[in-house]
């Protein structure tokens, strides 16, 4: 049985890849941070969030030609 990856690797290896939304969603935090509230940044942080869903999911991998659905 192969090693469990901790969701905090999985987390940090999706943030490594996500720089540019990071640094976009840090901007705008920061451009305000003393009156920071609530969906202050909805947008860039939904962009984060996609960001790190889909890198940090697993590749699926899909069947070779033969086990294709062609034709049925």
């Amino acid at each position: 049985m192969p090693a469990r990856t901790r969701p905090i690797d999985k987390l940090a290896t999706a943030a490594a890849k996500c720089s540019t939304e990071s640094s976009v969603y840090g901007k705008c935090i920061f451009a305000d941070y003393n009156n920071v509230r609530k969906d202050m940044c909805a947008t860039e942080f939904l962009k984060l969030k996609e960001c790190y869903l889909v890198r940090s999911l697993p590749k699926i991998e899909w069947g070779s030609a033969d086990q294709s659905t062609e034709g049925v």
